[in-house]
């Protein structure tokens, strides 16, 4: 796949303009000033060029999706879309597809809390109901684990696997990209698959959400939809309340380098025109 779609990141504070080597270069998207700017995973305050235009791409996606809208908390987007172009650059993901899907176990499970994203036209293509693990809580997921028959969810990246018949029906396997955190997920046997505990109806008679044993299971309506949606190694990120997470694929910098080349990535100051 091209890197067309990258030159919609546009400018912050500053009127910067770059041309982005790609197989077929277009023109930036210009005019675009955002509320707030998301600054990429641990930056500081004082970014590079290419850094800069990184924070005006992640907040053009989240405006122009209206992700705020549907909940979806800024930093969570940013870990989220970091991750996947580290991803991207290790050359681990299906190249012509430009899906991300995100999970916030920070929220309560009567929350729509799974959201599916198209990167390539900034456009949120669903948001939805997960459930979580038995061992992580109650409505609210606490606990986090890659240890086996913890029925517990598990944090981080994951690559989507292969489409398999099982006791759920037709299910979606799940390679855990972080050692230590979901690296079991395989072995675990989590997988997507739907479950009749994720409903409407189930939050108004329990107060929340079922939960699995550790899948972030979804509706049985939605469940062909997503499937088809994240299949053929796609990324999953799955956020929670856990301070110790931490994952190789968040580096900003690998992540600004890869869709800015052409920016002059070690210079922090800023660009005046």
């Amino acid at each position: 796949m091209n890197k067309n779609f990258f030159k919609k990141s546009v400018l912050l504070s500053v009127a910067l303009s770059v041309t982005i080597i790609s197989s077929d270069p277009t023109t930036l998207l210009s005019g675009f000033q955002p509320k707030n700017q998301i600054l990429p995973v641990k930056s500081s305050n004082i970014l590079s060029p290419a850094a800069d235009l990184y924070s005006a791409y992640l907040s053009n996606i989240y405006e122009t999706a209206n992700l705020y809208a549907a909940g979806l908390n800024a930093d969570v987007f940013a870990k989220a879309v970091t991750g996947y172009y580290n991803l991207k650059l290790s050359k681990q993901l299906n190249q012509d597809r430009s899906i991300l899907t995100i999970v916030d176990f920070n929220r309560s499970s009567c929350t729509k809390r799974l959201w599916i994203i198209d990167l390539q036209n900034a456009s949120l293509l669903l948001n939805t109901w997960v459930a979580h693990g038995q061992g992580s809580g109650e409505d609210m997921a606490c606990q986090f684990s890659n240890t086996d028959d913890s029925h517990q969810s598990s944090l981080g990246f994951y690559l989507t696997g292969e489409i398999y018949n099982g006791k759920h029906g037709r299910s979606l396997r799940l390679d855990g990209m972080d050692a230590n955190y979901n690296s079991n997920a395989r072995a675990r046997d989590i997988v997507i698959h739907a479950a009749g505990y994720v409903s409407q109806e189930v939050i108004s008679s329990t107060g929340r959400l079922g939960r699995s044993f550790g899948c972030p299971a979804v509706s049985p309506e939605l469940a062909p939809q997503i499937i088809n949606m994240l299949k053929d190694k796609t990324v999953l990120f799955i956020s929670g309340g856990d301070n110790r997470y931490e994952s190789k694929y968040l580096n900003p910098d690998f992540a600004a380098n890869y869709l800015f080349p052409k920016a002059d990535f070690t210079d922090p100051k800023p660009v005046i025109l």
